[in-house]
């Protein structure tokens, strides 16, 4: 048995490596300077902004694609779920990515935007919801979405290929690749009709 597979059956030594990598949430400096940049994928030319906090684990995986770029103020969390992000897309000013989250390529995102594959459970009221279990629940944004300012995207959701999410969304349904979507909760109302050659608005029966 290997040492990793070791470490994670046994709740001790799981326990002692948990703080050696995790400090008050976030990973140890020894972690971000000496671990992170060795063994995760950086595209070349992407960039990273300083005042970003990317919270880099190396128990899960994360990619930042070839000319990608991650914005000033943003957060950046792989430590429930990986954290893939493709070629030539942008994480908006201050936005949050908590995966497991997949960003294909050519992505948009505006400023402020939440998407999060993580959430608390608190199905026990013996004990404080901080304290329970998490779940989490893959979320994709296929290639070449645009997702404008301040929207939700809540766990387990798939947003199609060239889909446009408007401003001030809440998407918490899969939308279908080609769509434009909004509102709160987002529903869509137009697809591109490949047969006609432009964007037609959708009806509530053609929707269902």
């Amino acid at each position: 048995m290997g040492l990793l597979s070791t470490i994670k059956t046994n709740p001790r030594l799981k326990k002692i490596a948990h703080k050696l990598i995790v400090g008050n949430a976030r990973p140890r400096r020894w972690v971000r300077w000496f671990v992170t940049p060795f063994i995760h994928h950086r595209g070349k030319g992407s960039v990273i902004r300083w005042s970003s906090r990317a919270d880099i684990f190396p128990f899960n995986s994360f990619s930042l694609g070839d000319n990608a770029t991650i914005e000033d103020f943003c957060t950046v969390n792989n430590g429930v779920g990986n954290v893939m992000i493709g070629d030539d897309s942008r994480i908006g000013l201050g936005s949050v990515i908590i995966g497991p989250v997949t960003i294909g390529k050519q992505v948009i995102l505006a400023q402020n935007i939440v998407i999060s594959g993580l959430n608390h459970t608190y199905a026990d009221i013996s004990l404080p919801t901080r304290l329970q279990k998490v779940t989490t629940s893959l979320i994709v944004v296929e290639d070449e979405v645009w997702i404008g300012a301040n929207v939700v995207v809540t766990a387990g959701v798939t947003i199609g290929k060239h889909s446009v999410v408007a401003g001030g969304s809440v998407v918490t349904k899969s939308i279908p690749p080609y769509s434009v979507a909004v509102g709160n909760p987002a529903k869509v109302v137009k697809r591109y009709d490949f047969e006609k050659g432009e964007w037609v608005k959708v009806t509530e029966v053609q929707i269902s």
